[in-house]
């Protein structure tokens, strides 16, 4: 069985912890929970990294709670935010609260053992609450000092640093969110509150409730935000946000997106992301120490099976195999439609197929005003005349080759190489 704080060590995902909390987890089975609010239609790959924890958490033994905002979500969290945020309408937090839980049904065990994963929607503790029970109740735990001294408010405020200032709407998450590890802690004998880095002031409120209204102890664990090792923030792609929902992010691009990493990211992602042994993991770094693009394959592989499933690891390998290998058109054609919308979605350009009413010229094309493939006539001919450039997986060796609907595979899409490592599928649709 996993040792939980040896475990998020090793994988680099400490960051910071109570005094006590390693001594409470060795001596038995603990209850702790992670909050997750439903603001968006979709979890992300950065909301994975705590499913991670709480599945880590499980697998040590330990039973995990996710609560779901169903009640901070129609505040918005301050925390990482520099300014004030836009709620969103309770039918829309609904709506995404149902959809993010079937998700998560896929990642923790919630149906047998005496440690299987809680549910639980915190808008159950204050559905029945009116104001001024919130303001002598909840409201009184806290000294104004004691919330000012957080970092998500302290640099809200202080306009004379560059802050927008604070609505009271957003003041009083933090009041929230330390009220829902109370109820937590009477309900459950939760101990336990988990979550990013930029969650300690609010974990840390937390324990304060249960401290000075209750008597008891608890603890907080957070992990570092995940970043990239050029700093730029986890998870975000030209295109958008990484997301678990197949409709939003599609399986190929999610399979992409970890073949496409960088090299210096891959032993962060390896460890945050894979459910194999620390044995297992230093073992392929030692056997693919010189080739990184394997240990992607395998880190690739065993992500896209376990969000999305087998089959959608099938067909975004299959995918994968023919639009990188050298070929001809038939080989192209054997990708059937639905799988070219996912390239599409990834590497696509929308053109009007009107462009192909008459016929086009190939450099007129590729040079076209919204297809980006090159800045310029004279910069897509130096680049055919220098056979960097392909159509359909043939070479185009006459820059005033004449290209029409005739080119297009599934009446829709033509897909361009631009040397050995830029593809684009112009989408006609």
């Amino acid at each position: 069985m996993l040792n939980f704080i040896e475990e998020l060590k090793w994988r680099g995902m400490l960051h910071q912890s109570m005094p006590g909390v390693e001594e409470v987890l060795s001596a038995g089975k603990c209850v702790g929970y992670i909050g997750f609010d439903p603001t968006a239609p979709s979890l992300t790959i950065g909301n994975y990294v705590q499913l991670m924890l709480l599945s880590m958490f499980q697998r040590a033994g330990h039973q995990p709670i996710v609560l779901m905002g169903g009640a901070t979500g129609r505040i918005g969290d301050p925390s990482g935010k520099d300014k004030e945020r836009e709620l969103k309408s309770y039918e829309e937090l609904d709506a995404n609260l149902a959809f993010q839980v079937e998700q998560m049904k896929k990642f923790l065990n919630f149906e047998t053992g005496d440690n299987r994963a809680l549910l639980v929607n915190n808008y159950d503790f204050y559905k029945d609450m009116n104001v001024l029970d919130f303001l002598r109740n909840v409201g009184k735990t806290l000294t104004v000092n004691y919330m000012q001294s957080k970092d998500s408010v302290k640099k809200r405020i202080n306009v004379e640093e560059g802050g927008e200032g604070m609505s009271f709407t957003e003041f009083s998450y933090q009041l929230l969110q330390g009220y829902d590890f109370q109820c937590l802690y009477d309900r459950y004998n939760c101990i336990i509150q988990m979550g990013g880095s930029d969650q300690w002031g609010n974990i840390t409120s937390g324990t304060e409730f249960i401290r000075r209204n209750v008597g008891g102890k608890a603890y907080a664990i957070t992990t570092p935000l995940l970043t990239k090792y050029d700093g730029t923030k986890f998870g975000k792609s030209e295109q958008g946000n990484i997301w678990l929902d197949p409709k939003m992010t599609s399986p190929y691009r999610f399979y992409q997106f970890w073949i496409n990493s960088a090299d210096a990211d891959l032993p962060k992602y390896f460890r945050y992301f894979s459910m194999k042994s620390r044995e297992e993991i230093e073992a392929l770094e030692a056997e693919y120490a010189g080739n990184p693009n394997q240990l992607k394959k395998i880190l690739a592989e065993e992500l896209t099976r376990r969000i999305h499933s087998d089959e959608d690891f099938e067909s975004a390998f299959e995918v994968t195999s023919i639009v990188f290998a050298k070929g001809d058109r038939s080989m192209l054609e054997k990708i059937r439609p639905a799988q070219f919308e996912e390239i599409a979605e990834s590497i696509g350009i929308r053109l009007s197929r009107q462009i192909l009413s008459e016929g086009v010229g190939i450099v007129q094309l590729l040079a076209a005003e919204g297809a980006q493939v090159f800045s310029s006539n004279s910069e897509a001919r130096k680049a055919i005349i220098n056979n960097a450039v392909s159509l359909n997986k043939s070479k185009v060796n006459n820059h005033e080759l004449m290209v029409t609907a005739a080119d297009l595979i599934h009446d829709r899409y033509m897909f361009i190489e631009n040397g050995k490592t830029k593809k684009i599928v112009l989408d006609f649709s």
